[in-house]
């Protein structure tokens, strides 16, 4: 009990002089524009909200459900193989590295991401494979 009257009392004195250094001044305007303005952050996008409407997406996204890939791949996290979006950052998307890139989905490989191999795919046509990696590019961070 004999704390309480202290600190209502230090309660006060701290109302009273932010109230007289000039925190009373400020128009209620003011006040909402600076609220306004702190609650808008930017929103950030998923990499396939980003592009659920671009073609290449469409055809590649297709493909890929259909594949296994999904079993070892994400979009943007790592399972067992890299995620999709840390193998757009690592490749340009050029010809040659689609080329490259789709010989290596078709015949598997193991090395570049760690020691854990990825399966070969060789039913997949290099048409295919390509869409795929063409889709896999496009999700870049």
């Amino acid at each position: 009990m004999k704390i309480t009257k202290p600190l209502n009392l230090a309660l006060l004195a701290v109302a009273g002089l932010t109230f007289a250094c000039g925190g009373g001044e400020k128009t209620a305007e003011t006040a909402t524009t600076e609220t306004a303005t702190a609650a808008a952050p930017a929103q950030e996008v998923s990499l396939e909200d980003k592009y659920k409407d671009d073609p290449i997406y469409i055809k590649g996204l297709e493909k890929v459900k259909g594949s296994d890939c999904t079993s070892c791949h994400m979009v943007e996290r790592k399972i067992v193989g890299p995620s999709y979006a840390d193998v757009a950052a690592k490749y340009e998307s050029t010809e040659e590295n689609i080329t490259m890139l789709a010989q290596k989905v078709i015949a598997g490989g193991v090395g570049v991401w760690g020691e854990v191999p990825m399966p070969a795919h060789p039913g997949l046509s290099e048409e295919d494979a390509k869409d795929m990696v063409l889709y896999v590019l496009l999700l870049k961070k």
